[in-house]
């Protein structure tokens, strides 16, 4: 009977020393309570979601993003719709992240209505929203991290009237219904031009559409009835505000002949339209800092998860690229971001 109690009591001790083994252990790699998670493992996880997936602005903010990532020690999910038209598919996708319970979701919203009651659901949810680039009618956000479009288009605006020398006839073309920061820009553009009576905007109500192959049907729609009996174009400037809508646009003037023979200042860039600066078919460009915004995006996010005070606006920057400063480092950068 003794040896047995002893055996007993032998057997208890080893079982305790085990489990005070394992819990140590526990602790060690991190998996209990708020000891950090295991190598490898992100604290947070962080949705970014744009537009549309094709243009080159978005490859560039998706460099931004993932350089965030890395930098801060995040996973960074990068997911969209094809086209900077599919609100459905962006609402979705949304949904499907509020759904995973992700930490957090940076938005470009392509609708600044459609996208507002998604972004509620997620907020409620207890995921926060950081949106970038176009603005959400209301919506208990977390910040507002994009260029002042209002301002780029005043700039695009102040720029042609210069070219036209204040005074002369322009059209805009615009981008598409619901985009807020697109609409800004046109906004901001208008104002600049009414400050020059002897400038007429003969057309400013006519739509690109989310693509580039949409964006030049609409511009041969809207140049076809300014043409005249010689040929030649009856418009002496013209303003475009995206990517698409510039590249469009830029196709209908080199195929009518008419690219250079007209004042024509565009949004954004991709290597057609930085040709088409250095052949002096643009003359100006307003390029936005899509790389810092996408950056931008994802710290400002990780820092309101970490409880750190953020500004509910920050503005990334807008710059006017000519062919007199197009070779200057700062700004040779923004006409060749980083992709992903």
């Amino acid at each position: 009977m003794k040896a047995r109690a002893i055996s007993i009591l032998t057997a208890a001790l080893l079982i305790a020393a085990l489990g005070c083994g394992s819990k140590d252990s526990g602790n060690a790699s991190g998996t209990n309570g708020s000891e950090p998670a295991p190598s490898g493992k992100s604290e947070y996880k962080i949705a970014v979601i744009p537009k549309g997936s094709t243009h080159e602005f978005w490859k560039a903010v998706k460099a931004g993003a993932e350089s965030a990532g890395k930098e801060l020690g995040v996973e960074v999910i990068w997911k969209g719709p094809m086209k900077e038209d599919d609100r459905e598919s962006q609402i979705k996708v949304v949904e499907d992240f509020t759904t995973q319970q992700v930490s957090g979701i940076v938005l470009a919203p392509l609708d600044d209505t459609a996208l507002r009651p998604p972004v509620e659901n997620a907020v409620r949810s207890n995921i926060p929203v950081v949106i970038i680039d176009s603005d959400l009618k209301g919506g208990d956000t977390v910040s507002f991290v994009a260029t002042d479009n209002f301002k780029g288009g005043q700039m695009a605006g102040e720029e042609l009237a210069r070219l036209l020398g204040g005074k002369g006839r322009v059209v805009m073309l615009r981008y598409q219904e619901g985009s807020a920061s697109t609409n800004f820009r046109e906004e901001g553009f208008l104002d600049a031009i009414k400050k020059h009576p002897e400038i007429e905007v003969v057309s400013a109500n006519q739509y690109a559409g989310a693509t580039t192959e949409s964006a030049q049907k609409a511009a041969e729609n809207l140049l076809a009835p300014l043409k005249k009996d010689d040929g030649s174009l009856g418009v002496d400037g013209i303003f475009t505000p995206n990517e698409s809508s510039t590249f469009g646009m830029l196709r209908v003037l080199q195929d009518s002949q008419w690219a250079g023979k007209v004042k024509f200042v565009g949004f954004d860039a991709s290597q057609k339209l930085v040709d088409g600066l250095k052949a002096g078919e643009l003359q100006g460009l307003i390029l936005q800092n899509p790389e810092k915004m996408g950056y931008l995006g994802v710290k400002t996010m990780v820092e309101h998860l970490k409880g750190t005070k953020v500004e509910k606006r920050i503005d990334t920057g807008a710059v006017l690229v000519t062919q007199e400063n197009m070779e200057q480092p700062d700004v040779a950068k923004l006409l060749a971001p980083p992709k992903e």
